[in-house]
């Protein structure tokens, strides 16, 4: 029998969304092993979700809307489940990318978030020694539904060519992710270049950085340092920094011509034939 305890359903999300798992199934007249019957798991795992001790996932969400008849109502919970889960410096941005109209990002050494394969996300948050990594990796997965929503934001993303080499995960995670970065060329909203090494000096060798635009509101930038972020409107900065990521882009490999090296990288360098060490991470 799972310990039952009291929730504040106000402290958090995670715990606002157990408070609503038990009244919901207790309404059902459902006792927790019954619900996790009908929805394919264990009464268990009910239990630690009512609990506050498990975060639950968008497709445990969906059967439990389907189940109880809640009308996607934790179908919506768990976006908001999920962002919780994300590190605390890192929520704010999160919140804004949802909201943005235009996402512009310069990558020196890794693939954007939001262009991530879960395997190859696993990989980063693993060697940067992360907590609860199923529950990061599913927050990272979760960010990215903004482009899969009708009306996207428009984004830009310029990688780094080192990006392309620096493995992360086996040869072939890196090889999906490659073949990720190319499937998006099939969507308008989304254009991605890459800076390679002949470019030599450029403006932006302080590091990562993403300009966010909205819709009435001012123009962010978001840049990151160990540990914590930083997050300015101020005008001087962003004007600043669109004005680097218009020499980035100038500098940068066409659309066609970075599809063409990426293709080139993923064969070359992690094709099936590249040698036999399948499992080399970073």
């Amino acid at each position: 029998m799972v310990n039952i305890r009291d929730l504040d359903p106000s402290a958090s999300p995670l715990d606002y969304y157990g408070f609503e798992l038990r009244r919901l199934r207790e309404d059902a007249k459902l006792k927790q092993g019954q619900l996790g019957e009908i929805i394919y798991c264990t009464g268990s795992l009910i239990g630690q979700i009512e609990t506050a001790r498990k975060v639950p996932t968008r497709d445990f969400s969906e059967r439990l809307d389907a189940a109880l008849g809640a009308d996607g109502h934790f179908s919506r919970l768990v976006g908001l489940v999920l962002r919780s889960q994300l590190p605390t410096w890192f929520q704010a941005y999160a919140e804004m990318e949802v909201r943005a109209t235009h996402i512009s990002s310069f990558q020196p050494q890794l693939v954007y978030g939001l262009l991530q394969t879960q395997e190859y996300a696993r990989a980063v948050l693993q060697a940067g020694w992360g907590e609860k990594l199923d529950d990061a990796v599913a927050a990272r997965m979760e960010r990215q539904r903004i482009l899969q929503r009708e009306g996207p934001p428009l984004v830009w993303v310029i990688l780094d060519e080192a990006v392309l080499y620096r493995p992360f995960g086996s040869r072939g995670i890196m090889r999906e992710q490659l073949q990720r970065l190319l499937d998006f060329r099939h969507r308008r909203e989304v254009g991605i270049q890459v800076l390679p090494f002949s470019a030599g000096q450029h403006p932006a060798t302080v590091g990562a950085f993403n300009v966010l635009r909205f819709e009435g509101d001012p123009d962010v930038v978001y840049a990151e340092s160990y540990g914590s972020a930083h997050v300015t409107a101020n005008p001087e900065t962003a004007g600043d920094c669109a004005h680097r990521y218009d020499h980035l882009q100038a500098a940068a490999l066409s659309v066609e011509d970075s599809a063409a090296l990426i293709a080139r990288v993923r064969e070359e360098r992690y094709g099936n034939h590249a040698g036999p060490d399948e499992h080399a991470v970073a």
